[in-house]
């Protein structure tokens, strides 16, 4: 399953910049890579505190994923 669509939807959903944001998919092996760009106001944001905002992206991501398969979130300043 792409996750590219689902996560641009949690990202864009949290961000006051959605026009902003983009998704950058690289592969490393087995492993997918999406790294997130957007506004420096909304990294912030897409973070959030102590790391839970991006951790339940996360989560909902993997659940929809469903063990096949892994990959790493990374916010790009």
């Amino acid at each position: 399953m792409d996750l590219r669509e689902p996560l641009e939807f949690l990202v864009t959903a949290v961000c006051k910049e959605p026009d902003i944001v983009k998704i950058n998919e690289k592969f490393e092996g087995k492993k997918t890579i999406y790294e997130i760009f957007a506004a420096d106001d909304d990294v912030g944001q897409i973070i959030g505190k102590s790391g839970r905002t991006i951790k339940s992206i996360d989560l909902i991501l993997r659940s929809l994923k469903k063990g096949k398969g892994e990959f790493e979130l990374k916010v790009v300043r």
